[in-house]
């Protein structure tokens, strides 16, 4: 047992901090003195050295209540979660560490003014506040709107260019983007009948097939027939979709996403992801 002093010396953590936190149902203590002093446990530090790690990642207090107070979380799940998110927020900070070495010797760099998607970014940081709920039901966990939202932070340029290509400007898209997320759950509703599940259904049975077997060779016939079966598929539910190289770069892009990537590989498998992006790439190169 830890005394809150020791606590906070061992961690960098104040003492009134660790008061705030026993206040707002955080992180309780172990147990209390006769004294009424706090004593910590190790499981109550492992908790604390959790809560540090959302709070690198700027989750707010009530969200990291929320989410170690569920009795579906899972303490590795989340330090997998916390990696991946710190891992790409690392990397935002190296390109823009390299551009700024750039602009110290002379270079001049092209403004990335036309390519701002911070008010978009914030929408969504609004969305994850004020829609918790949600979030949950339609994304599966914080977790990973967190991801998607680091991905659109990670390769902001390319998104943006994306978006004034379909839209046309910034503005327009990010005003789209907002009236989808204010009215998104009668959106998906309204977008979520019975021939979408149906369409849901058979699109879960092609993939299923696809990745029943991780370790079959993706050049094989077999694997190759099931890959023409999802383009055909595809094909069937838009008649603006082709089955050009276009198309599956944009697949192959789609499975090479962390967000989509780690939603696959729980649906599907551990590795299911790289596998169909490796059947896909296959295809589009034979």
């Amino acid at each position: 047992m830890k005394t809150i002093s020791q606590v906070a010396k061992l961690t960098g953590v104040s003492i009134r901090t660790l008061q705030y936190y026993d206040e707002i149902g955080l992180l309780k203590p172990s147990e209390l003195t006769p004294a009424g002093y706090r004593l910590y446990d190790k499981h109550a530090l492992q908790n604390l050295q959790q809560i540090l790690f959302f709070r690198e990642l700027d989750f707010p207090l009530k969200d990291i209540i929320k989410i170690m107070q569920n009795p579906d979380f899972d303490r590795i799940s989340a330090f997998k979660k916390q990696k991946e998110l710190l891992l790409l927020k690392r990397n935002r900070t190296d390109r823009l560490i390299q551009l700024l070495e750039r602009l110290e010797k002379g270079e001049k760099c092209m403004s990335f003014k036309e390519f701002d998607l911070s008010e978009y970014i914030h929408a969504l940081e609004d969305f994850k506040v004020n829609q918790t709920d949600t979030i949950i039901k339609h994304w599966g966990s914080i977790y990973n709107f967190d991801l998607f939202i680091q991905k659109i932070k990670d390769d902001e340029e390319n998104v943006a260019k994306l978006a004034i290509q379909h839209f046309g400007s910034i503005e327009k898209y990010t005003e789209e983007m907002k009236y989808n997320l204010e009215h998104f759950s009668e959106i998906m509703d309204k977008e979520w009948n019975e021939e979408t599940e149906k369409i849901a259904v058979q699109s879960d049975l092609l993939y299923d097939k696809l990745t029943a077997d991780l370790t079959c060779d993706v050049s094989s016939p077999q694997m190759q027939e099931i890959v023409y079966e999802i383009l055909e598929f595809i094909k069937k539910q838009s008649s603006s979709v082709t089955l050009d190289k276009p198309l599956i770069n944009i697949l192959i892009d789609s499975y090479s996403n962390d967000y989509v990537k780690n939603i696959t590989d729980k649906k599907y498998g551990d590795g299911a992801s790289d596998y169909i992006v490796k059947a896909f790439r296959y295809y589009s190169e034979n």
